[in-house]
């Protein structure tokens, strides 16, 4: 298909309109006209523009692009050689942030929430609409302790993670953010959650949840986001023909 037409595709789908983001949502660097064979990714790091290029890849979609608000502007050193490498190989490269925590059913959190069993979900933000928010509140469908509940996340991220057990003896209802999101504790807190899920920790993090009274778990800022990047290529294949696959490059942050 044509660039444009797999852009309004993903635009449709993802809704970037709705989001006040760090980074342009979209189309990040041009490449050729017609795609049809796709790498979907975490992070355009030079790892994973090396695999598509092997591919032979026509486009890289993923979570993480670049242009960062507060970002150099200067297209110099390791910024140059990553997009030297895809002007060089004419591969179009797109970068959805915040759409791709958000999306409901593709996106980063629905599939964390999918992956544990969540039922009877809702907005971590309660003033947003599910598909605007970027975390997530659900119900286990069975009460089960801090350290199942660990051996669980641990099973679905394929690592080991950190809980801080600071909550009651069971846990049922969750709150979950992927990523750097561990500023929302208190967010989980206020929706009566026993748990909060996120990527990562912070010093101030562990004495927040000891102090009210939740149990925390910080499963890896990539692990908790790799969800997203694997379901729009099976969506892109599934429901519009396309030769997409998702690569992993390993990140243990």
């Amino acid at each position: 298909m044509l660039r444009r037409e797999f852009e309004l595709i993903l635009d449709r789908t993802l809704s970037p309109n709705r989001f006040k983001d760090y980074a342009p949502n979209g189309l990040q660097v041009e490449g050729k006209n017609e795609i049809n064979r796709v790498v979907t990714g975490v992070t355009a790091c030079q790892a994973l523009i090396d695999a598509a290029i092997e591919y032979k890849a026509d486009a890289i979609f993923v979570h993480h692009g670049y242009f960062w608000k507060g970002e150099s502007p200067q297209i110099v050193g390791m910024k140059y050689r990553r997009i030297s490498a895809l002007i060089k190989h004419d591969i179009n490269l797109y970068g959805y942030h915040l759409p791709l925590d958000a999306h409901p059913e593709l996106g980063n959190n629905a599939g964390l929430a999918d992956a544990i069993g969540l039922d009877n979900r809702a907005s971590l933000q309660p003033e947003l609409a599910i598909a605007e928010s970027i975390g997530i509140v659900g119900e286990l469908r069975e009460t089960i302790s801090p350290e199942d509940f660990k051996g669980l996340i641990e099973r679905v991220v394929g690592r080991d993670v950190l809980l801080e057990p600071s909550g009651g003896s069971s846990i049922r209802r969750v709150a979950l953010c992927s990523g750097g999101a561990q500023g929302y504790i208190e967010q989980a807190i206020l929706v009566g959650a026993d748990v909060f899920i996120t990527g990562e920790v912070s010093e101030q993090t562990i004495h927040i949840a000891r102090e009210m009274g939740i149990h925390f778990v910080a499963a890896g800022h990539h692990a908790t986001e790799r969800f997203g990047a694997r379901s729009v290529a099976q969506f892109l294949t599934e429901e519009h023909g396309l030769d997409a696959v998702f690569i992993d490059v390993d990140n243990p942050a």
